[in-house]
């Protein structure tokens, strides 16, 4: 789940990282009236969940209430990569001798926490990279012990501060990664971190991604007002809102990521990230997927179950495909069991309604044996998603 800049900042705040000054504000009006009483130069800045806001004119500098104002308004009526702007972050303006740039990520190659450093901030860190790669430091961090003293001044160094700047610096460092460990981010990151002209270290942007499969954990959010949401430019539709809600049953398993869509085949598919592969191999034969959706991680039979059942009664459903890659972290047979209680609850035959099912790993004979009893059309692993996919496309369109 990705965090607006405000959100961040109230947890990088809480955890001890310097920020600047800064209010939240819904109107102009309310940006006029910040900025008369911070009697300062302003940044005002738009809150949406994605980046470049810059380029796209979301973020500007005013001197006086009145152009803070002038300017707020113009930030509120653009649409960024899909956004409204429906809030904005007014803060002290900052003057840096330092532009500089702080990130942890997760190698997934290295199975570990890799925090970045730059002595070039305020641009995307994958510009940087490309330009000037010598200028990019990228340090692996064990997940138990974090960064150690002598790492955060490795980091600094690279950042090009020296004497106190650089204790400040690796301090810094040490906060951010305790922030990405203990709030289970898939990313944290400072850009620009801003050293001033009177020598403070100030965090001017801030970036945080929470991994969605954790926040279960993370009820201190509520306490920080921070919302637990989906990240999407549009409002879901109730179909969405009740996958959701299935999800949510059990903290097992994926079963229910799902984005509604108006065809007439529904899909439950899944594997690896073998989902997108899936849903653009049905588009590409013909077929039109009332649904995408992604199911994995060994999801309960309840859970299966639940999501089976609102996708067949979505209107318009004709027929339902289960197709997955070859599963090593989901019992086959749990899925098949929970499709045929969904369609038993719906009073519905499953040897007399259109459904495939493609799946094969774990459990897979049991699951098969399972399929086989109630005259359900299965496809073991000796034929392809593709073959799969274009199978349930046709077993829809020979539908009368």
């Amino acid at each position: 789940m990705k965090l607006y800049e405000y959100e961040s900042k109230i947890i990088f705040k809480k955890e001890g990282i310097p920020i600047p000054e800064s209010y939240l504000a819904s109107t102009p009006d309310e940006v006029e009236k910040i900025v008369e009483n911070l009697k300062k130069e302003v940044a005002i800045k738009a809150q949406i969940l994605a980046t470049g806001r810059g380029k796209a004119g979301g973020i500007s500098f005013a001197k006086n209430p009145k152009e803070a104002k002038q300017l707020a308004r113009k930030i509120f009526s653009l649409k960024i990569k899909g956004f409204e702007v429906r809030k904005v972050l007014v803060e002290e303006r900052l003057f840096p001798s330092a532009e500089l740039f702080l990130g942890i990520t997760y190698d997934l190659s290295q199975k570990t926490p890799v925090v970045i450093s730059s002595s070039l901030g305020g641009i995307d860190i994958n510009e940087i990279a490309k330009k000037y790669p010598e200028k990019v430091f990228t340090l692996p961090v064990n997940m138990v012990w974090g960064i150690q003293n002598y790492q955060g001044k490795l980091l600094a160094k690279n950042m090009g501060l020296k004497s106190k700047d650089m204790f400040k610096a690796a301090g810094i460092a040490v906060k951010l990664f305790n922030i990405f460990k203990k709030y289970d981010c898939d990313l944290a990151e400072i850009n620009p971190l801003i050293l001033t002209q009177d020598g403070k270290l100030i965090a001017a942007d801030a970036h945080l991604e929470l991994e969605q499969e954790a926040l279960y954990r993370h009820k201190e959010l509520e306490q920080l007002e921070i919302p637990i949401r989906k990240d999407s430019p549009r409002i879901p539709t109730k179909f969405e809102i009740e996958a959701e809600k299935i999800d949510k049953i059990d903290h097992r398993g994926v079963a229910g990521r799902v984005v509604e869509f108006d065809g007439n085949l529904g899909l439950l598919i899944g594997g690896g990230g073998a989902s997108l592969t899936i849903f653009d191999a049905i588009r590409y034969h013909g077929g039109k997927p009332a649904n995408y959706c992604e199911i994995g991680g060994n999801p309960t039979v309840k859970k299966v179950k639940e999501l089976t059942k609102l996708i067949l009664k979505k209107p318009g459903i004709k027929g339902l495909a289960v197709i997955t890659n070859v599963l090593n972290n989901t019992r086959v047979d749990l899925v098949a069991r929970g499709v045929i209680l969904a369609m038993n609850e719906l009073d519905i035959k499953p040897s007399e309604y259109p459904i495939l099912f493609r799946s094969a790993g774990a459990y897979e004979e049991d699951g098969y044996r399972i399929l086989k009893k109630y005259k359900i059309k299965y496809m073991d692993r000796s034929y392809s998603i593709d073959q799969a996919a274009k199978a349930a496309v046709e077993m829809i369109s020979n539908l009368k």
